[in-house]
């Protein structure tokens, strides 16, 4: 049919005077899609990392949240993307122009207030065209595997709108959705009760046409409104996401994505520039990038990554789940133990870290020792802004860059 309407599209073309553009013919969705990532908003719960940068900077496995959504976009054969930024949008930017994604053409559009999910995905109307669909993404989800390219299936089956959604452990704080058999969403609940709760949660991924803009404006910027005038009017279909998913919403889960990403490797990478001295163990699969230094005795169990221009201490024992920064220094005889250690840190000699994040640039002195248990091996709570259970009976500190 394609090459059928491409045939006619040029008879016609070559009959009409001025020639007139053959893919005014054809169907918006065979071109390229339009990716717009939320990345505007400051995620309070998640402080102190949110302090400092937005969400999508926070660092798991080695990378960045938006990196990885950046190279699933890319595989997924998208790469014309506009990222809405707002809260400490340098730090963003700056990031992003010291990377090469593959050739990721790369817009920027600020959202200059707070003004909610659905003001941002306002900022970026301009761009896209009238019958033209385009991806949104929340940038603070996370996937192993590639959510972008199982929506765009979805999407070419169904030739009309299409929610990601997924089973996550807990859906109580997540927009429950309800189906019927033919996978149409009839009902969305974005804050449910627990005596009104869906089995599907919508996993902030979502494929939606340029009319989309005009349900915004005409309910207020609302997208919670907006998205349930779409399923009473015109439908949405769901997406069903099977594989692990994540919005990194606590500090806590920032372990949790680590660990997902990490579970997801598959080999083990080690630069050319990395040095390994004498009598240094590697177990399980790690990545090492490069300029990385790695001094006698000390012992590497994956999954872990070490990041560029490193240094890890003679002796030193680097235990699963754990991921060090770029530039971080772990002194002699340390032990870190299913922790992310961000950029620029440096841990001093003797010290135990364990089930920990550490932010940017921060000083760990010789001998400090985190606590992640208690007495009795109860659940630990964290008060963050409120009381909250973790549901984990190992946790450990979590500390905000520049901290000594």
């Amino acid at each position: 049919k394609f090459s059928r309407r491409l045939e006619v599209g040029r008879e016609v073309a070559g009959k009409i005077k001025p020639v007139c553009n053959i893919e005014h013919y054809l169907p918006t969705e065979i071109f390229k899609m339009k990716a717009i990532i939320l990345a505007a908003g400051k995620g309070s719960h998640l402080s102190p990392f949110s302090d400092t940068r937005p969400q999508p900077m926070i660092g798991v496995a080695g990378r960045t949240i938006l990196d990885n959504s950046l190279e699933l976009l890319n595989s997924s054969g998208i790469n014309d993307i506009f990222v809405v930024v707002g809260h400490k949008r340098d730090k963003l930017i700056n990031a992003l122009r010291e990377h090469d994604h593959d050739g990721l053409n790369i817009h920027y559009v600020e959202q200059k207030q707070n003004r909610g999910i659905g003001n941002a995905v306002m900022q970026v109307k301009s761009k896209i065209s009238p019958g033209e669909y385009f991806l949104l993404l929340y940038g603070d989800i996370l996937t192993a595997d590639n959510i972008f390219s199982k929506i765009q299936q979805s999407f070419h089956a169904f030739k009309c709108p299409v929610a990601s959604i997924c089973l996550p452990p807990s859906n109580e704080q997540f927009g429950n959705v309800f189906l019927n058999a033919q996978m149409e969403i009839t009902k969305i609940v974005e804050k449910p009760k627990s005596n009104n709760l869906g089995n599907y949660v919508l996993a902030g991924v979502f494929i939606l046409p340029a009319s989309f803009f005009e349900l915004l404006e005409s309910n207020g910027a609302s997208m919670e409104k907006s998205l349930k005038k779409m399923v009473a009017g015109d439908g949405l279909r769901a997406s069903m996401w099977e594989d692990e998913w994540l919005d990194v919403v606590r500090p806590w889960e920032i372990l949790m994505a680590n660990k997902m990403i990490m579970d997801s490797w598959t080999e083990s990478c080690i630069a050319k520039t990395a040095t390994m001295e004498s009598n240094v163990t590697l177990q399980g699969i790690v990545k090492i990038e490069d300029g990385v230094l790695i001094k006698a005795g000390a012992v590497i169990e994956g999954p872990c990554s070490i990041g560029r221009g490193s240094y890890i201490g003679n002796n030193s024992l680097i235990r699963s789940y754990t991921s060090l920064g770029k530039n971080c220094e772990v002194g002699s005889g340390v032990e870190l133990k299913n922790c992310v250690v961000m950029d620029n840190t440096q841990i001093g000699r003797l010290s135990f870290i364990g089930d920990s994040v550490l932010g940017e640039n921060v000083d760990i002195g010789s001998g400090c020792m985190t606590v992640n248990r208690t007495v009795d091996w109860k659940p630990i709570s964290v008060k963050n802004g409120k009381r909250v259970s973790t549901g984990m009976s190992k946790l450990g500190a979590f500390i905000g860059d520049g901290v000594v």
